[in-house]
């Protein structure tokens, strides 16, 4: 049985699916996690659905990149912004409270982008996270929008596995995602 760990903000269901349907590895296991890589590490996963950029992703690793996140940004549902519903620049909200921003590395701490959600939800302020972690975590009071702006840096999302513990079961999910 293989096991994977997915990240919050991805929606990898359509690849469970198929896997289980096409192959025949015993089935798969799957975790929900925030940070999917502490899962890895600790050996509750032999493969991670993870947002990179992750300094713990080294050369031990093989790293297959499946697709890039845009930048959103979340505000209220009632501000201004959530009724023009169209990306915004963050010219466009310089005078807003800013609740959490994606860090200049790329890094995003979930736990914290979900605080901030609830901050944003009472109707203060805004955060700025991948686009997709915003729709998945945002409630009704929130509304997640594309952001356009160079300085804000752009996520991936990969598939990570330990080099030294390589097999046909991760290969046919890397192949089935790719």
């Amino acid at each position: 049985m293989l096991r994977l760990a997915f990240v919050t903000g991805t929606q990898p269901g359509k690849w469970f699916q198929r896997f289980q349907d096409n192959t025949a590895h015993g089935g798969l296991s799957t975790v929900d996690a925030d940070d999917s890589m502490a899962q890895l590490l600790a050996g509750h996963a032999d493969l991670a659905l993870t947002r990179l950029p992750d300094a713990r992703v080294d050369d031990s690793f093989h790293v297959v990149r499946l697709y890039e996140e845009a930048p959103g940004i979340a505000v209220p549902k009632d501000s201004v912004y959530a009724e023009v519903g169209e990306a915004l620049a963050l010219a466009d909200v310089s005078d807003e409270h800013l609740n959490y921003r994606l860090a200049d590395s790329g890094l995003v701490d979930v736990p914290a982008v979900r605080d901030a959600l609830q901050v944003v939800a009472a109707n203060v302020g805004i955060a700025i996270a991948p686009r997709p972690l915003l729709k998945v975590l945002s409630k009704k009071q929130v509304v997640p929008l594309g952001l356009k702006d160079e300085s804000v840096p752009v996520t991936e999302i990969a598939l990570v596995w330990r080099k030294d513990e390589d097999g046909e079961a991760i290969q046919d999910f890397v192949g089935v995602a790719k």
